[in-house]
């Protein structure tokens, strides 16, 4: 079923994994989805892993949806305006903003020895940094974009991808990263409830993306794991729900979340 037919939807950070995941789902339902990320080839390629903007937007389209995908680095604010702006000059509205940008998975990427498991103290002041410009502003920054023209066509929905905190993280910066997430989708849901425009904290559990799976340990973890499209799944479900409203401003976990 396209319910989503007409509907315009953007998913940032889609190159690969959950945002994947996400924009083939809405493409499945009948959406226009924009996609964004910053590896478009081999050469363009942030980590060292499969899937190009480009790919994702084909496989919207495979899917019964129409892909679009445009280049951008959310650490910069201008690239940023400029896919809102092309959106609109495409469409005149926004109806879906899903915010899943998160460059996180680059520090893991650097060296064998991931970050995620080392104590604060022993990692550079950078990681913070790392952690939060594309994650947590890079989500405020996309959200200032995209509730504009939202409030102005009375209605739309805002997901911002994030983690339910019930428990340590293994990191302080990546904890800190989702606990700011998940309120500043309370806070922004307060601000936008009386303009019809619904945001939500959505937590996935562990997802098979291309990086989790490249883990040794993936394969006996993956009778726990979602799929990308699984939780894509989820988003369409939040955007056909017709009480969307009563459900805003509330941090969600997706049917896997409750730990192994």
């Amino acid at each position: 079923m396209q319910d989503l037919k007409g509907r315009v939807a953007l998913v940032t950070g889609a190159s690969r994994g959950i945002g994947k995941g996400i924009a083939h789902a809405l493409g499945a339902a009948g959406a226009t989805v924009y996609v964004t990320g910053r590896t478009e080839d081999a050469d363009t390629a942030t980590v060292p892993l499969p899937g190009t903007i480009h790919e994702t937007a084909a496989l919207v389209n495979e899917a019964g949806g129409v892909g679009i995908a445009l280049r951008c680095d959310h650490r910069d604010d201008q690239q940023v305006e400029q896919v809102f702006q092309q959106i609109y000059a495409d469409h005149g509205r926004l109806d879906i903003l899903v915010n899943n940008a998160w460059a996180g998975y680059q520090a893991k990427q650097r060296s064998k020895k991931s970050g995620f498991k080392t104590a604060f103290w022993k990692l550079p002041p950078t990681f913070w940094d790392t952690m939060h410009t594309v994650g947590v502003r890079s989500t405020y920054v996309a959200s200032v974009y995209g509730a504009a023209p939202m409030v102005e066509h009375g209605g739309g929905l805002i997901v911002h991808l994030s983690m339910a905190s019930y428990g340590p993280t293994d990191n302080v910066a990546y904890g800190v990263n989702k606990a700011t997430v998940n309120r500043m989708a309370t806070d922004m849901a307060h601000e936008l409830r009386d303009h019809q425009v619904a945001v939500i904290a959505l937590c996935p559990f562990m997802v098979a993306t291309e990086m989790l799976m490249a883990g040794r340990k993936s394969q006996k973890l993956l009778p726990w794991m979602e799929t990308p499209l699984f939780v894509g799944r989820a988003v369409v479900a939040l955007a056909t729900d017709p009480k969307i409203m009563e459900k805003s401003g509330q941090i969600l976990m997706t049917l896997g979340s409750g730990g192994l």
